[in-house]
């Protein structure tokens, strides 16, 4: 008898390269293999980067299905090293911010949560656009190494409860070539790359959950709330489909969040945070964030119950001592924490006065972000070099009854001539009426949640 010969299973090839660009260009979704062999293709060479630039721009004029968004993230997160953090025993939940002028949150939030039981492996990223980067906010501490190994950075987040690097090359590396690609392009204002970017870094932090800061308004790159919770749900609802429980905040960017723009500004005003003062709003968003992530990790009851835990550790110092561990153990000067005249100071600095009486009925954030920028809180180009001392101090806050001569705002530059040619777009970044604002916008205007969880 002829011995029986079982034949392999017939499949289909994967289509070519420009066949996977055809289909996207004219609506058809691809498949989930189909996906990986654009992001394998990439990494190895066999996807030219103009073969990939043209199925970015086709994704942005057609956009993605659920199914692919959900594909591209996965096949990015796995496309370089996914930390697996198994000597941190505990809960390990980060939080995310999409970007705004003013929002150093990140800095006073990992310690808070830590102090409370929480394990934050946090990977940060630069300044983008006219917002400010995590990273360059911590590297104007004195000593601050972001560039950690994946050892040094999970004995760290052991011992402390939290750690804050920078990506990574063998984290998310298809990340890398695909937003360089998006960023000369056009094509970087996608929601579903958006979401593909943010949580392909994210995620390959070994998270137990993850805790979203969706901006909205006018410093935020989404500016309406309808764009704006098109992309909380969307990151929302593609991390939990990947395994990580998360919930996102939409909240008002419509004015620079707290008091300072600029890099050790920021750290400052965080510091003061961590002291249990600061400005009110940098100030509760910080609680709030911090509660959503305590009540994701079950180490409270409720949001009231999670925000009191959190403000009994700023008021006992035991969030501020826990910032102080982090910023040693990553090789930076603890003792900023009782000494602030040891963070980085501008040269000059100039107070701009109001030149009217009356109510501050708005201050815009682009204006404010830009002049930073220019000061050198920012890069014009990727090659510019940081400036960590300049940027500026707001002294009036919306709603504040000023008389003519009130200090405004303060300036601080490398020179009396940098901040001279600032000052002008400082002051009209600056708006001043009769009467005071009718409509103050809340600072959080939405939750988005994953299923089982209320909002």
């Amino acid at each position: 008898m002829d011995p029986i010969v079982q034949k392999a299973p017939k499949t289909s090839p994967l289509p070519t390269p420009v066949q996977l660009i055809e289909k996207t260009r004219d609506g058809v979704e691809l498949k989930k293999d189909e996906v990986r062999a654009l992001v394998r293709g990439l990494l190895s060479g066999e996807l030219a980067d103009y073969q990939m630039s043209a199925w970015l721009m086709a994704a942005y004029l057609n956009g993605l299905s659920d199914a692919e968004m959900v594909a591209l993230t996965e096949a990015m997160l796995h496309s370089g090293e996914v930390l697996s953090m198994k000597s941190v025993r505990g809960a390990k939940i980060d939080k995310h911010s999409t970007g705004g002028v003013g929002d150093k949150v990140s800095l006073p939030l990992a310690p808070l949560v830590a102090a409370a039981g929480l394990f934050v492996p946090m990977i940060s990223g630069r300044g983008l656009g006219h917002t400010g980067g995590t990273l360059d906010k911590l590297e104007a501490i004195p000593g601050y190494n972001t560039q950690l190994d994946k050892a040094q950075f999970e004995k760290i987040v052991s011992k402390v409860g939290c750690a804050i690097i920078g990506q990574t090359p063998r984290i998310a590396p298809a990340d890398k070539k695909i937003y360089a690609l998006r960023d000369v392009t056009g094509t970087v204002a996608c929601r579903q790359l958006i979401v593909a970017s943010i949580l392909s870094k994210k995620l390959a932090a070994g998270l137990d959950g993850l805790v979203l800061d969706v901006k909205v308004g006018r410093g935020a790159f989404m500016v309406d709330k309808k764009s704006a919770t098109a992309l909380a749900r969307s990151l929302v609802e593609t991390s939990t489909a990947l395994g990580t429980p998360a919930t996102a905040l939409l909240t008002n960017m419509d004015t620079p969040l707290g008091v300072t723009i600029g890099n050790a500004l920021e750290v400052r005003e965080s510091i003061e945070i961590l002291k249990n003062e600061g400005p009110k709003d940098s100030r509760e968003l910080t609680l709030r964030l911090g509660a959503e992530m305590l009540l994701m990790a079950g180490l409270a009851p409720s949001r009231a119950a999670a925000e009191k835990k959190l403000r009994d550790l700023l008021a006992s110092g035991h969030a501020l001592e826990r910032f102080a561990r982090m910023v040693e153990a990553q090789g930076g000067d603890p003792r900023i924490v009782d000494d602030l005249n040891r963070l980085p100071k501008a040269p000059h600095r100039s107070v701009l006065f109001a030149q009217q009486k009356g109510y501050v009925v708005d201050i815009e954030p682009r204006g404010l972000a830009e002049a930073a920028l220019r000061l050198g809180a920012g890069r014009l180009r990727a090659e510019d070099r940081v400036e960590p001392s300049v940027g500026l101090e707001l002294l009036v806050r919306p709603g504040d009854e000023v008389e003519k001569g009130t200090p405004l705002a303060r300036i601080h530059a490398r020179s009396a001539s940098a901040a001279r040619a600032q000052a002008e777009l400082v002051r009209r970044s600056f708006s001043i009426a009769r009467r005071p604002p009718q409509n103050i916008t809340p600072l959080v205007l939405g939750t988005i949640t994953g299923k089982g969880r209320p909002s």
